[in-house]
């Protein structure tokens, strides 16, 4: 199982959210080029990279920030944030993101999204699943729709997508654990790469996860509140 951290953007800087709540707003640092840093030197290659400045205002902010980490590290970034237009797909991939996560356009927009599955390939584009009490949220988690969370990723599953992103909103920053009923179901209605995201706080948190079959595991908070150390992650790998 992948394990990836995340690094929220906020302003330029490194922050953290409690249930995706922007007044909850928490610098962790100044810096997200030597956050990045340091997870590479304890051995982590992946990185999740989301522009919150950008999922809010509706297009990339924070892209000068993606480029300076995948020109300046070796970590394979997963960017998200903000991706509503082609504008949008080109300035993430040409600032060296591996992989672009499309939530809000996937649900609001599914032809666009389908074109740049298309154009990319499955391998480049991750499908971002984010919800509370089961339904799809948008607009950087502002808004609520009615869509259930796994008839979205089922449905997207039967048209070529091979990698989701799962986040339950409700879990997310509060360091309880992550949704892992939610997680077996829909491992065991699809067949996708699934990475899991939100309340993830211990190591056997992983464990639980990687027995499951999750492909890979977003690692937020827990990793800035110290529940989970840089060299235990370093062990599980």
């Amino acid at each position: 199982m992948r394990i990836i951290p995340a690094i929220d953007i906020i302003g330029g800087k490194c922050v953290r959210l409690t249930k995706g709540d922007y007044s909850t707003k928490k610098i962790y640092n100044e810096n997200p080029l030597e956050v990045a840093k340091e997870f590479e030197a304890h051995g982590i290659r992946y990185l999740h990279l989301v522009d919150l400045d950008g999922a809010k205002s509706q297009h990339i902010v924070n892209h000068r920030i993606l480029h300076a980490i995948t020109t300046q590290t070796t970590l394979q970034v997963d960017f998200g944030g903000g991706i509503k237009s082609d504008e949008a797909v080109r300035i993430a991939f040409e600032n060296g993101a591996r992989q672009i996560t499309g939530g809000s356009i996937a649900l609001q927009q599914p032809d666009l999204f389908l074109r740049w599955l298309k154009e990319h390939g499955a391998e480049k584009i991750i499908l971002g699943a984010d919800s509370h009490h089961r339904r799809i949220a948008t607009q950087g988690w502002q808004q609520q729709s009615e869509t259930d969370v796994v008839d979205f990723i089922a449905d997207y599953a039967g048209k070529g997508i091979r990698y989701t992103i799962c986040t339950d909103i409700s879990k997310d920053g509060m360091l309880e654990g992550p949704s892992v009923d939610l997680y077996r179901e829909i491992l065991e209605k699809t067949d996708l790469h699934l990475i899991a995201s939100g309340g993830i706080t211990s190591v056997e948190d992983l464990h639980v996860l990687q027995q499951l079959g999750c492909e890979g595991a977003i690692i937020g908070k827990a990793i800035y509140e110290g529940k989970i150390k840089l060299s235990e992650l370093n062990e599980f790998l």
